[in-house]
């Protein structure tokens, strides 16, 4: 999908408040964008990455006073957006929406990457959301040892859900299993949506979801939620506790679907330390913050050299996952 369009303000009254600049006097950047930005979201419209994008369009838009177009670009789990960027100039006017997926699992899920981590410049890191253990209310478990237990009883015969093969979702599930030592069957869906119509009628057994989209079935007593990824409570659930706190085994567990910005990889550092300043800038605007928390995220941001740091060790991370399960895809 290719969709193009300014970022104006009647469609940002559609999609989020208006954050004003601070009044205060903040520190500028020696570079700012001589001609149109355009934002690559290697996502259709309407997720988390394209959300948060458009917000971060705005400000810049606001901050610089050039224009800014949002341009989704989705597939091959955000792989093609992401590679119209590495291939990009690397002159600050092409930036990328990046995520958890294209910029640190698809690195080991796809035999065929069209670009490596360096064909990408890290700027900062913005937001992270947790993903959340939902169960059907058939499932007798209530805490994560009983969960564990419960998987055990069905001798790898439990279904849990995913919004794709190779998603986040999905390897979070597998990780779970094997932290534990437990099975279980995969059933991978074309999106949260379908996972969760499936789930709630008991067609699956449980799903890691990401919390916005599970917690209003949880509130109405349609799944029962067994604990977040993250390793941080989180307060639109503040009853939730981290499961990694649940036994010795799942220590290492700290699972949150984050976003961050990204350059094409040769970008100057003027450019990529002007970008870093302006992202910092917006997350510390009052309405960002209060926007982040009706996300179930919290604030994410990093120096370059930090987020440099953890994406590598997002991707050590997957990569030892990913080679366990012995899955391999192809970009298509």
């Amino acid at each position: 999908m290719n969709t193009k369009f300014p970022l104006n303000r009647r469609r940002l009254l559609a999609s989020a408040p208006l954050l004003a600049l601070p009044a205060i006097a903040r520190a500028e950047s020696a570079w700012k964008p001589t001609q149109t930005v355009r934002f690559v979201v290697p996502a259709a419209p309407g997720g988390t990455t394209d959300i948060v994008a458009r917000l971060i369009g705005q400000y810049l838009q606001q901050k610089w006073g050039g224009s800014v177009v949002i341009d989704n670009k989705s597939g091959a789990g955000g792989v093609i957006g992401s590679t119209e960027v590495a291939k990009a100039a690397p002159d600050g006017h092409t930036i990328l929406m990046g995520n958890i997926g294209p910029q640190s699992i698809a690195y080991s899920l796809y035999r065929n990457m069209p670009y490596k981590p360096d064909g990408l410049a890290p700027v900062a890191n913005v937001i992270a959301t947790p993903n959340v253990l939902v169960v059907h209310p058939s499932v007798p478990a209530k805490t994560v040892p009983e969960f564990v237990a419960w998987l055990k009883s069905e001798n790898g015969n439990a279904s849990y859900a995913s919004s794709g093969t190779g998603q986040s979702p999905h390897l979070c599930g597998a990780w779970f299993l094997q932290l534990t030592g437990t099975k279980a069957i995969h059933v991978p869906y074309r999106g949260a949506a379908p996972a969760l119509q499936d789930l709630i009628a008991g067609q699956t057994k449980y799903f890691f979801d990401n919390l916005t989209s599970s917690v209003e079935f949880m509130r109405a007593g349609k799944l029962r939620a067994i604990g977040l990824t993250s390793a941080q409570r989180n307060p639109m659930v503040p009853e939730l506790a981290p499961i990694r706190e649940a036994m010795p085994e799942l220590a290492p567990f700290d699972v949150s679907a984050w976003f961050g910005v990204f350059l094409p990889g040769r970008a100057p550092a003027p450019i990529v330390e002007a970008y870093n300043l302006a992202l910092k800038e917006w997350i510390d605007l009052p309405g960002t913050k209060e926007r982040f928390t009706q996300m179930a995220g919290y604030p994410a941001w990093t120096t370059p050299a930090a987020f440099g740091e953890f994406v590598n060790k997002q991707i050590a991370l997957w990569k030892g996952v990913i080679e366990k399960e012995g899955l391999q895809l192809d970009v298509n």
